[in-house]
């Protein structure tokens, strides 16, 4: 008797040393958000978010992020979300490939921008040689890789990045002229505050590219990955709903694959993308 139960107590351990590592449907489940704004800003976007997910899927999650981008791209590289809404260069740099599925996006193409005072002395790019320009980090796809490769690749032009750690704080550098431009991305410069707004122009457009995604861990089993999909087409069908995305801002939401980002590895971002950085 003694032996048949040493027998199952080993079949239960090996049972749990083998059970794939994810959480179950009554669990809670973690959904990171870049911190493309302060913290608070962040959450009074993204948590009516969170709360219609939960309506919608019968879910629980828990709303992630973090002060500096460095610590997210830390946390997403070690796989610690479930799901997560981050820079589309992550789906094909960040960790290997297909470890993250990409679920929705904006259908709005994503571009980074340079912005300068609209009454600086800044009137062409060519001005910005070796001038002081604020990213918000040096990984972020459009605000710093995208428009700092152009910004070479076809004006010949290299500057002195200064980080700053958010979109928010680029356009208050520039606005506040502690920077003579600043990198971004079209949708966080819409964001701002009129009076922001009102004291900058763009000055490049760069390229198009898919939109952040929402994406999932491929250890989310494909019934829990579908759930959250569904949830957000949902949720663009009604006003209401889309009320809700348009803050983040998500203003037409749709299915996306790996397929859409694959474009991205041909731009040869990787000469401007640093793996050592580290905010202070």
């Amino acid at each position: 008797m003694l032996t048949i139960l040493r027998m199952l107590f080993a079949c239960v351990l090996l049972g749990y040393a083998i059970a794939p590592a994810v959480a179950a449907d009554d669990s809670v489940y973690s959904f990171g958000v870049v911190p493309q704004f302060e913290q608070r800003k962040l959450y009074a976007i993204w948590k009516p978010v969170i709360d219609e997910l939960e309506k919608k899927t019968g879910l629980s999650f828990k709303l992630v992020t973090t002060l500096k981008i460095n610590d997210f791209e830390k946390e997403y590289m070690a796989q610690k979300f479930d799901f997560a809404y981050m820079n589309p260069y992550f789906i094909v740099r960040g960790v290997t490939p297909g470890t993250y599925i990409p679920l929705v996006r904006d259908n709005k193409p994503h571009r980074g921008i340079v912005v300068v005072r609209r009454d600086g002395t800044v009137k062409r790019v060519a001005d910005l040689a070796g001038k002081t320009v604020a990213f918000p980090s040096p990984n972020a796809i459009g605000a710093t890789l995208m428009t700092r490769a152009e910004l070479e690749r076809l004006f010949n032009v290299t500057v002195e990045p200064l980080y700053v750690k958010t979109h928010s704080s680029v356009y208050l550098h520039v606005a506040k002229e502690l920077a003579v431009a600043g990198g971004g991305v079209e949708k966080t410069l819409q964001e701002q505050d009129a009076a922001i707004r009102g004291l900058l122009t763009v000055l490049h457009t760069t390229e198009v590219m898919p939109n952040l995604p929402v994406a999932a861990n491929r250890r989310i089993p494909e019934t829990i990955r579908e759930k959250v999909r569904r949830a957000f087409l949902e949720l663009g069908t009604t006003e209401e709903g889309r009320a809700v995305l348009e803050k983040i801002p998500m203003k037409e939401v749709v299915a996306t694959s790996m397929d859409e980002y694959l474009v991205i590895e041909k731009w040869g971002l990787d000469k401007y993308w640093d793996p050592a950085w580290r905010e202070d």
